[in-house]
């Protein structure tokens, strides 16, 4: 976990180049507005947000109350109350996203790609459900049925996230593949939920990457190169990064109160991840041959 000010200084260099350009090409109203300076700047709200999942808490108001305001109000001596902070979050959510980008990692030729649920609420209250009414559904996972939204990561052998994506829950995995490798090139290994001879040959063709898929028990093992198949072994590496960003970065709960905040609490959780010093990530020097 890192610490407070690194993240404040990481966040706050952003927020200087990025708030400006971005205040600049705001479409205005006609309307003349007062702009009241609030207590806390963009990136100190960000800062709050992020750190929220770098801690051990379940929710983010006993992480506000009992620890930003007990132990934090000298370092943010404009700290309003709980329900003003809430207020302001949803403005944080396109600073959030670009943020998110910004922390990605590079691509090395190497990638696993995966997705999985993000719950909304108990399959019990389904019916009863309204804060995401025609946004969330009703998908199926190897485990059980849900009701919300499938998240769908690229990240590399060390770790780093390339690539991210939310749909419905209903969506097929295989639908925003395309879209999520577009700017990646080398290789990609996914589970048996992506086996699809179009979708290969279309990634192949398209952006010149090689698509490997977990083959069935019912179907013939496919030719693959001793490196390859090694590699495909390892893509377990992505299901250790969703069981922290689910456990440690709690982006799953049900207590949302609106879609945007739903959003803002989904990013903070992977640009938590991305600020993580420690990351699953594959020593690859038994795989790759020696170079010559």
């Amino acid at each position: 976990m890192s610490s407070l000010e690194e993240l404040f200084c990481a966040v706050d260099d952003f927020c200087q180049k990025f708030e400006p350009k971005w205040q600049s090409e705001l479409l205005g109203t006609g309307v003349k507005t007062r702009k009241r300076p609030q207590g806390l700047c963009l990136s100190e709200k960000m800062t709050l947000l992020i750190a929220f999942h770098q801690h051990h808490y379940r929710n983010f108001k006993h992480f506000y109350l009992d620890h930003v305001c007990v132990y934090w109000r000298e370092y943010f001596p404009g700290l309003p109350s709980y329900q003003r902070f809430v207020e302001w979050m949803p403005s944080t959510l396109v600073p959030l996203c670009v943020y998110l980008k910004h922390c990605f990692g590079q691509c090395t030729g190497i990638s696993f790609i995966d997705a999985t649920s993000v719950k909304v609420c108990h399959n019990r209250r389904i019916f009863s459900h309204k804060v995401f009414d025609n946004l969330a559904a009703r998908g199926k996972t190897s485990v059980d049925w849900f009701f919300g939204f499938k998240l769908h990561l690229v990240v590399n052998e060390m770790g780093k996230l390339l690539s991210v994506q939310i749909t419905p829950g209903n969506l097929d995995d295989r639908v925003p593949v395309p879209d999520l490798l577009q700017s990646l090139f080398g290789k990609v290994f996914a589970d048996r939920g992506y086996i699809s001879k179009p979708l290969a040959q279309k990634l192949l063709s398209d952006f010149g990457i090689e698509f490997f898929a977990k083959h069935r028990r019912n179907m013939k093992n496919p030719l693959m190169r001793l490196t390859d198949k090694l590699l495909s072994r390892k893509r377990l590496i992505i299901e250790s990064i969703i069981d922290q960003l689910k456990n440690i970065s709690q982006i799953e709960h049900s207590r949302h109160r609106s879609p945007i905040n739903f959003g803002v609490n989904l990013l903070c959780g992977l640009i938590a991840y991305c600020h993580q010093p420690k990351k699953p990530g594959l020593s690859l020097e038994w795989v790759l041959p020696p170079a010559l």
